[in-house]
């Protein structure tokens, strides 16, 4: 992805938390903005005004319109890379570091002025971005440059910056007339608002249910301790600590499938209009530039380069899949038939899934979750995550003491590389109102050579773990762990790059390779050696028993077929809503919701519930969830080497920064792999991985 459409689109991910980011640099604004810092200075979200906000929002406006004048009036035949190409990387660079930070305040921020004003500026900057992407005098500067001796000489990543820069310039509209220019930019627009207002409404829903004592039963005390109470009631809201919780051990099955019914309902009242609208302007934009499909416009510019290739995946994932997931479903109805006591039962329903895989965790493989959770402790975890991180890649972290953040939870720590500042990264780990509802690394500012030294990349990491509850420190589960380490895999994308371009940097990869870098450290959360550092229980410091881990490791593929059929569920329904669905028509998007998850999964679709409301990933990555499995398969194949030489192995990790971390999007995805492997990138581990 490169300039003319990678910061506008990489900076609405940010604002939606679509699960990565790169965005970059700032405005030439007032210093005194503490969104606009000078050169590698310390933002200081803690001190940012709703003014400041809109003033950092106008201040770069107006700055990238004189940036713009400059890139205009270089006269024909005296176009250099430095004068064009550099200058517009610089562009969407400043852009990119303006937006960054709002987006942050507009997750993550406790203050709903300052949330309302993030989300009024990251509109205006999205239509101001659309704009700029059919900005013809750009695009006739970019396409005399190229016509150019030094253009036609250049190599590696600044020829495939100027390749890409053209070739999306022209998959973006430049084939069309000018009129038709201006309907793709209103159309552009309202697909920003849209996407903004969707992710909004998501953000706050404040749902909840209320139960008794009784239907408390089988909860952990410390989880009925922290609840809210209205009068006698305990109040059980839909983030995902408090939700997964309640599923996982509530004995009464009606009040989990309320509570599913509820969650599957998030933002439904607003979103199933905005998402229908979303959908009809995708469409629009998609036909407009000549493609059959959104779909088909999304994956032309991605590694699959077209909606058959896809197709082709999922099908096959599929067939894969079918007979492990009825394994999985067989073991779980054998518990269910022993608890209910009722040996004809031949269902099982969604709400009940953690509830018996629990059971099943339990009484065949000895794992009780919450006696897990014990070895957990979020401080014990962060530093075995960092320990980990430090020692694969040649790394030292410092945190900041007093830091300038945006509320309490959050934390600052900076990076170096051999005694040299490199960046710096947030993380903001639990709950609370009106923040962003998942775990995502966003992206704050690039990586990029500048005449001043290398602009320092910055990332944060707002996630949604346990908290601390009275009298217990904050424990995680064995899965939030995973998500962690996941997470923590973007940042240190976004971080180590060492790409000379702001539109190469870090995570400014093809979409459907982006999420490699996260799962293959997922793989280190697995690992014996590695948890041994750090899983300690919270009371008695005793390290994780290593039988206990052999039984989380021998449970580790159970329910791995079930998990499968969930992603390819979640891959195919963005895939069929942006390439086999028609929103002007009868069908509606409930009706493709229950149509798929009856076909893909063991689990009917339940009645009144629509799942598609609240699934924020149809914004940031919309025809391409797809790419969750796809860079599975590359990560799992990367990680084979680890596996083959030692995960801790310095030599390999320091060989995967340099070649796969480092690089971004200076080179294609697959030729970086397949470079690190040494040969042709294959599906074996990754099949191995899911336990087929």
């Amino acid at each position: 992805m490169t300039y003319s459409t990678a910061w506008v689109a990489l900076t609405l991910a940010a604002a939606l938390g679509s699960g990565f980011t790169a965005v970059a640099a700032g405005p030439q604004a007032p210093a005194a903005n503490p969104l606009t810092p000078g050169f590698n200075q310390v933002i200081d979200f803690q001190k940012a005004t709703k003014a400041d906000i809109a003033q950092a929002t106008t201040g770069i406006i107006g700055s990238t319109k004189s940036a713009l004048n400059a890139i205009y009036k270089v006269p024909t035949g005296k176009r250099t890379f430095t004068n064009t190409m550099l200058a517009l990387d610089d562009l969407g660079d400043n852009i990119g570091r303006v937006a960054g930070p709002i987006s942050i305040l507009y997750n993550a921020s406790p203050d709903s002025a300052i949330r309302n004003q993030a989300q009024k500026s990251l509109a205006i900057i999205s239509k101001y971005g659309n704009e700029l992407e059919l900005d013809e005098q750009l695009y006739k500067a970019v396409k005399d440059y190229s016509k150019t001796k030094e253009a036609q000489a250049l190599t590696g990543p600044r020829k495939k910056f100027l390749r890409e820069t053209i070739e999306d310039y022209e998959r973006n509209g430049f084939a069309l007339t000018p009129e038709k220019r201006k309907e793709l930019q209103a159309i552009n627009d309202r697909i920003g608002d849209l996407s903004l207002e969707f992710g909004g409404n998501i953000a706050k829903d404040q749902g909840f249910l209320l139960v008794n004592e009784a239907d408390m039963k089988g909860l952990p005390e410390d989880y009925k301790k922290s609840r809210p109470r209205a009068g006698d009631a305990y109040r059980i809201g839909l983030d995902g600590p408090a939700y997964s919780t309640f599923m996982r051990y509530a004995e009464s099955d009606l009040q989990r499938k309320q509570l599913y019914t509820l969650y599957n309902n998030r933002a439904a009242d607003k979103n199933l209009d905005v998402l229908k609208k979303l959908l009809i302007e995708r469409q629009k934009k998609a036909q407009l530039l000549g493609f059959k499909t959104y779909a088909a416009y999304q994956t032309s510019s991605r590694m699959a380069k077209n909606p058959e290739t896809v197709w082709a995946f999922e099908t096959k994932l599929v067939d894969r899949v079918k007979q492990k997931s009825q394994q999985d479903l067989e073991e779980l109805l054998t518990v269910k038939r022993a608890y209910t006591k009722d040996p004809g039962a031949k269902t099982i329903n969604p709400w009940e899934t953690s509830f018996y895989s629990n059971l099943l965790m339990k009484d065949k493989y000895q794992l009780d979750g919450e006696k897990i959770k014990e070895y957990f402790e979020a401080n014990k975890v962060i530093d075995g995550l960092f320990q980990t991180t430090q020692s694969l890649f040649g790394l030292k972290f410092n945190e900041v003491k007093d830091p300038k953040v945006w509320h309490p939870d959050a934390r600052m720590f900076e990076v170096q590389r051999d005694g040299k500042l490199i960046g710096r990264f947030y993380i903001d780990l639990f709950p609370r109102d009106n923040k962003y509802t998942h775990a995502a690394c966003f992206g704050v500012s690039s990586g990029k050579a500048t005449p001043k030294g290398y602009q320092l990349p910055q990332a944060v990491l707002l996630c949604n773990f346990n908290p601390p509850t009275a009298g217990k420190p904050a424990l995680m589960s064995h899965g939030q762990v995973v998500t962690f380490f996941h997470e923590f895999g973007h940042v240190m994308h976004n971080l180590l790059t060492t790409a000379e371009l702001s539109s190469q940097s870090g995570t400014s990869v093809k979409r459907d390779f982006v999420e490699a870098p996260s799962q293959i450290l997922e793989n280190w959360a697995w690992n014996y050696d590695a948890l041994k550092t750090f899983a300690k229980h919270y009371q008695t410091g005793e390290v994780l028993p290593k039988p206990l881990y052999d039984k989380m490791w021998a449970a580790r593929n159970v329910g791995s077929g079930l998990g499968a059929s969930q992603q390819i569920l979640y891959g195919t329904l963005d895939m069929t809503l942006h390439d086999k669905f028609d929103p002007n028509g009868t069908e509606t998007t409930t009706d493709v919701m229950k149509r798929l998850q009856n076909q893909l999964t063991p689990f009917a679709y339940v009645e009144g519930t629509n799942m598609q409301a609240s699934f924020g990933h149809l914004t940031g990555y919309g025809a391409g969830y797809y790419g969750y499995m796809w860079s599975k398969v590359y990560a799992e194949d990367m990680f084979s080497v680890f596996e083959k030489n030692g995960v801790m192995d310095k030599k390999t990790g320091l060989r995967y920064r340099d070649m796969i971390l480092a690089r971004g999007g200076t080179d294609e995805e697959y030729n970086l792999v397949k470079e690190f492997l040494g040969r042709e990138p294959n599906q074996e581990a990754f099949f191995k991985s899911l336990g087929l």
